[in-house]
C-alpha cells in the first residue's frame, strides 16, 4: 500500500534539483523546535511552479470551456509536459471533491508523475474579521478544513483566503484572533498558512502585514502576487510598497504576473525588475509561481513568464 510514509522515505532518495520540502517538514522529530525549515533549490528553473487557476477554462470546475476538460489531479503531469516544470499551486475552486477518496488519488497521480505541490490557492466566502462570531468561526473551520487537506496531499502550505464581510470594515484584532487559531492548528499539522493581496479592500497588502506581525506566529506568512494591489490601487506606489512589505514576511510562495486587468478592462502592465528587486532585497528564497491572469493564451504567457523570472532569478 501507498502511504504517506512511503512518500517521504521515496523523496529523501529524490536528485538535489528537487521538490523535497514535503519530507523536510513531515519528518522532523517531534522534540525538533517547532517552527518550519524548508528547504528550497536555488536553480532559477526549480523555484518555479504552474498555478491551475490561469488553466481554469481547460480544467472541470465552474469556468470550464474545454470540449473535454482536464481533471486537476493530471494538471501536474499535463504542466510537467507542456513547460518542464514539476511544481503545481492547485486553487480550491479546481478540486470536484474534497473527499478522502477523490484526495487520495489526487496524491497518487502528482506522485506517479513525479511531481510536487507547494501550496494550495484557497477560497473561502466567511470572513476571518466579521462582527459576526459564527461567520467568523466558519472561516477558522474553512480554513482548518484545507489545512488538512494540503496535509494528506504533502503540501507545505495553503493560501487562505479574507474575503470582505457584508457587516465590518477591516477589524485588525477579529482578523488576528481567527488567524491565530488557523495558525496554530497549522503548526501542529506542520502546513504553512499564507494571506495574499488578493481583494483592495480586506486584503491590502499594509493590513495583512499588521494580521500577520500581530498572530506573529512562524506558521504564519504573506504571499506577495505582484499585479493583484496594482490593478486596484489609484497609486501605483501604493502596490508597489505594499508588495515590498509583504516581502518581508513572505516565507515559500511568491504570484508572478506581468500585467492585469482592472475593472473598467486597461491593461496594468508589472515592472517586473522592480517587483523582484523587492523579492531580492528581502532575501526571499521560496518559490514562485506562475499566474498568467488577462487576456490570451495562457500557455504562452505562462512560457513568457518562466523565461522572464527565470532571467530575473539569475
Amino acid at each position: 500500500m501507498y502511504t504517506r510514509r512511503t512518500f517521504l522515505a521515496q523523496s529523501a532518495k529524490a536528485t538535489a534539483g528537487s521538490c523535497l520540502f514535503a519530507n523536510q517538514l513531515s519528518s522532523a522529530p517531534k522534540d525538533a523546535e517547532h517552527t518550519p525549515d524548508l528547504k528550497f533549490p536555488t536553480t532559477p528553473k526549480e523555484r518555479i511552479c504552474i498555478a491551475s487557476y490561469p488553466f481554469r477554462e481547460f480544467i472541470s470546475g465552474p469556468d470550464a470551456k474545454a470540449a473535454m476538460p482536464m481533471d486537476l489531479k493530471d494538471f501536474a503531469a499535463h504542466a510537467k509536459e507542456k513547460f518542464g516544470v514539476d511544481k503545481i499551486e492547485p486553487w480550491s475552486g479546481h478540486f470536484p471533491s474534497t473527499d478522502p477518496k477523490y484526495i487520495e488519488q489526487f496524491r497518487l497521480t502528482v506522485d506517479r508523475a513525479q511531481c510536487y505541490i507547494v501550496n494550495i490557492a484557497v477560497d473561502g466566502e466567511s470572513s476571518p474579521y466579521a462582527a459576526d462570531s459564527a461567520q467568523r468561526a466558519k472561516a477558522v473551520d474553512f480554513s482548518k478544513r484545507w489545512v488538512d487537506i494540503a496535509a494528506a496531499i504533502n503540501s507545505p502550505s495553503i493560501r487562505t483566503n479574507m474575503p470582505a464581510p457584508s457587516d465590518s470594515a477591516p477589524d485588525l484584532n477579529r482578523a488576528a484572533d481567527s488567524l491565530r487559531r488557523v495558525a496554530d492548528y497549522a503548526a501542529e499539522k506542520r502546513v504553512l498558512v499564507n494571506l495574499e493581496n488578493d481583494n483592495p479592500v480586506s486584503e491590502d497588502p499594509f493590513f495583512i502585514v499588521r494580521v500577520i506581525e500581530k498572530v506573529n506566529n512562524p506558521w504564519l506568512h504573506a504571499l506577495p502576487d505582484f499585479a493583484n494591489t496594482l490593478a486596484s490601487a489609484k497609486d501605483p506606489e501604493h502596490a508597489y510598497a505594499g508588495v515590498d512589505a509583504m516581502f518581508a514576511h513572505a516565507y515559500s510562495i511568491c504570484h508572478v504576473k506581468d500585467a492585469e486587468t482592472k475593472k473598467d478592462g486597461q491593461l496594468i502592465k508589472v515592472d517586473l525588475a522592480r517587483s523582484f528587486a523587492s523579492l531580492q532585497k528581502h532575501g526571499y528564497k521560496g518559490y514562485c509561481s506562475m499566474e498568467w491572469d488577462r487576456p490570451g493564451d495562457p500557455y504562452e504567457g505562462t512560457t513568457s513568464l518562466i523565461k522572464a523570472t527565470v532571467q530575473m532569478l539569475r
